[in-house]
């Protein structure tokens, strides 16, 4: 959730000195984005958020103190909800066999926080919702990890909306329905985020195209169908995440104001557009001042902190987000991708990881960028149906008459050209083989995390089990997916033998 700050609350004087300080923050970004040097080496890097369940009743654990001190490792850290774990990766290369590193080192990640858990009878959970999460869970503060910014956070989120958080997104029956009155839903979701180098002249190419095939991304990775006991979207993350750091009361969002977490509305020409959308549509929700952190305005190397700007730039979740990290000498510019679930297992989230870097790096390339085929409005379409119905939506795409279903588009020519990408990044091709194995077999069977977890707890309930018992051996049985390495493609579902006299 980015960086620890010093207050919760603050006052009139600072939120006005924070506006001025922030839009000189973008002036000075503007400039230096035109005559700075930045690092352009191409790395990757990924962070893991995972969950922490009972490892008896696979319900939340409230262990994540006692967790990370176990671990006492730089490279884990806490996330918002007490039950939750952050993963920070070393930073990695697409090339080679960096791919096939990056498995294991999730693999390595995992198992650490997993032996950490179960010091304290627990189990790490790579899942993109914890399906025994409860309403109860919520009731008070215990589900919150320490920390003023998670509080001034939720202050502020609160104190804009001016009432209650309201979840409600649609699934089997009434679908869900509940309100909060703190943003503890957005413990929920968690992510597996991946982060990409770009130079700013390719900026603009990388993000536009992360933000076409961000449909067919998640569809092909969705892991997170059932919230608080509903089966609900097959990626409920995306509406549980919007809804859950909503700032707007309905008469703002029925007005058109932009919701905090955003897909966006428009292609962009530079990374400096996304940072002049943030400071002209976004109020400040931290307003923590440069000299309130005590940070310098340049780096040793003479680059510009940006305090306000960065901190600002936190606070607005895009599914693809532009990083400006002043470094110790050269600067850098990322793409953070953050629409993946977390999960299943560290070769699913590496195959996820291929499909992205190889199909970003071929559509770059691209001589008619894919962006310059479709509406911005067809690409949000496309993410909203997949994300809803996972690899069963359907979609509008370039060259292709009405609607088609996205495992197919996937089957026949993202996949494909993903793998190509990899190819022409200089992927050794044992690891372009095994990840388009893994992302072919998920697409051809139609069973990805998502429909793993729905086929596997609609077998359970048909054979005599309640949806909360279900929910939990379901967690279980998922756990020991997790456990044999194998992707979730392969891993069995039970038979729907109902019980007798049912």
């Amino acid at each position: 959730m980015g960086r620890e700050i010093g207050s919760t609350e603050y006052t009139r004087g600072q939120r006005t000195r924070y506006r001025h300080d922030l839009r000189r923050n973008l002036d000075l970004f503007e400039t230096f984005l035109d005559t700075a040097e930045f690092v352009d080496e191409g790395t990757i890097g990924v962070e893991l958020e995972l969950n922490l369940a009972d490892a008896t009743t696979m319900a939340p654990s409230l262990t994540a103190d006692e967790v990370l001190a176990t671990l006492d490792d730089e490279g884990f850290t806490h996330e918002i909800g007490r039950y939750n774990v952050e993963a920070n990766l070393p930073v990695s290369i697409p090339h080679g066999n960096g791919l096939a590193d990056l498995e294991r080192a999730l693999q390595a990640r995992l198992d650490q926080v997993d032996a950490a858990a179960r010091e304290h009878g627990a189990r790490a959970i790579p899942v993109g919702h914890l399906p025994t999460i409860t309403e109860e869970l919520f009731a008070g503060e215990d589900w919150r990890a320490p920390g003023h910014r998670y509080a001034a956070l939720e202050s502020s989120v609160l104190e804009a909306r001016g009432e209650e958080i309201a979840l409600r997104i649609n699934g089997e029956g009434r679908g869900l329905e509940a309100s909060f009155d703190s943003i503890a839903p957005e413990s929920a979701c968690t992510s597996l985020q991946l982060h990409l180098q770009v130079p700013p002249e390719q900026f603009a190419a990388a993000w536009n195209a992360a933000q076409a095939i961000a449909g067919p991304q998640v569809a092909l990775a969705a892991n997170s169908p059932f919230l608080l006991g509903r089966r609900l979207w097959h990626e409920t993350r995306v509406p549980a995440f919007v809804q859950s750091l909503d700032t707007r009361p309905p008469e703002y969002a029925a007005q058109g104001v932009r919701p905090r977490v955003w897909f966006g509305e428009r292609w962009i020409t530079s990374m400096f557009d996304l940072f002049e959308e943030n400071v002209r549509l976004f109020p400040a929700l931290i307003p923590e001042s440069r000299l309130m952190a005590e940070e310098p305005l340049l780096t040793p190397g003479a680059s510009p902190r940006l305090h306000e700007l960065m901190l600002h730039n936190g606070t607005v979740w895009r599914w693809n987000r532009p990083i400006y990290d002043p470094g110790t000498d050269v600067p850098h510019l990322r793409l953070e991708n953050r629409l993946l679930p977390a999960g299943p297992t560290p070769a699913d989230m590496a195959a996820n990881a291929a499909f992205f870097y190889g199909i970003l790096h071929s559509l770059v390339f691209e001589r008619r960028p894919l962006w310059s085929r479709m509406s911005f409005e067809q690409a949000a379409d496309a993410f909203e149906q997949c994300a809803r119905w996972g690899l069963e939506a359907r979609i509008r795409w370039p060259r292709v008459t009405g609607r088609v279903r996205v495992a197919d588009l996937l089957l026949d020519q993202l996949i494909p050209q993903a793998m190509e990408g990899l190819r022409d990044l200089g992927a050794d091709a044992d690891v372009v083989e095994r990840y388009a194995g893994i992302l072919t077999g998920r697409a051809r069977t139609g069973r990805n995390g998502a429909r793993w977890q729905i086929d596997t707890v609609t077998s359970l309930e048909v054979r005599g089990l309640d949806r909360p018992t279900a929910l939990a051996e379901m967690t279980r049985r998922y756990r020991a997916g997790v456990d044999s390495g194998d992707p979730v493609h392969e891993w069995p579902v039970p038979a729907r033998t109902p019980a007798v006299g049912a």
